[in-house]
């Protein structure tokens, strides 16, 4: 199956089940079409930073929150590792001998929380980072290798949720756009992440997380304001006061004001 087909497949799955609660997708509708679609038991996300405390966001199961939660107060196991390393971590079975010496307070607490398999994911786009996709299964499983793709395709989309997400006044849950041309959709995104980078003098992550900062505080979808960087119509400035507020609030006033044009001067 090609990666396009396998990419609209996924898609499917996940807007039905979005479509089942009436809302717009979510990460948690990625994570229950994952469940539904491959040989696991659960699933969960973590958002997760360098540079800020991580959090659970979503989970199917109890167990699944067990798994989240564990990881993160422990700071060890597979969500943390790929996390960290940027690659996928499979753990078929979490009796295996090394896996207990590398994780050996989070191996035998997942086993007690109900896991014995868990294979983490990490969402993200170039080098920018957001999270984990953890799956868990309760008995020993190995994933082929059709159904990895199509959970790396689930992590993919998670990703792209993520990324579109905004915060609103009521602190409901995150939304997304229509899934369509997602290849442009993320090079548009990275573009305008690379363009902040100059403008900001900063790196690629913290220029990822003023673009975002500012499409929160706004209230407008992330794929708007990146393309109005792009096209110059929106600018960072690294001199203006930063804001006061969570670490989603842009450090910068953008000046919004267009770019002069020679006719203009």
């Amino acid at each position: 199956m090609g990666p396009d087909s396998r990419s609209e497949r996924i898609q499917v799955l996940v807007a039905e089940q979005a479509a089942r609660r009436g809302v717009q997708v979510g990460v948690v509708d990625v994570c229950t079409a994952a469940v539904a679609a491959l040989p696991v038991g659960g699933a969960g996300v973590s958002a997760m930073s360098r540079a800020a405390p991580s959090h659970p966001l979503c989970s199917t199961d109890d167990i699944s929150e067990q798994l989240e939660e564990l990881q993160l107060t422990l700071g060890e196991g597979p969500c943390v590792d790929a996390f960290l390393h940027g690659s996928a971590v499979l753990t078929p079975d979490l009796l295996t001998r090394d896996l207990q010496d590398r994780w050996m307070v989070f191996a035998d607490a997942a086993l007690e929380a109900g896991a014995r398999a868990v294979f983490a994911l990490p969402l993200q786009m170039g080098a920018i980072s957001l999270g984990v996709l953890d799956l868990y299964a309760q008995v020993p499983v190995r994933l082929s290798a059709e159904e990895l793709a199509d959970a790396l395709a689930f992590a993919d989309l998670a990703t792209l949720v993520l990324l579109d997400a905004r915060i609103d006044e009521t602190g409901g849950p995150p939304g997304t756009r229509p899934a369509e041309d997602l290849g442009a959709y993320r090079a548009e995104i990275d573009q305008a992440s690379g363009v902040l980078t100059v403008q900001l003098g900063v790196g690629i992550d913290e220029a990822f997380v003023r673009l975002r900062g500012y499409s929160f505080a706004q209230g407008r979808r992330l794929a708007e304001v990146a393309a109005d960087v792009v096209a110059r119509r929106l600018r960072f400035s690294p001199d203006a006061e930063p804001h006061a507020g969570p670490d989603t609030e842009p450090d910068t006033e953008p000046d919004t004001e267009p770019d002069r044009t020679d006719e203009e001067t």
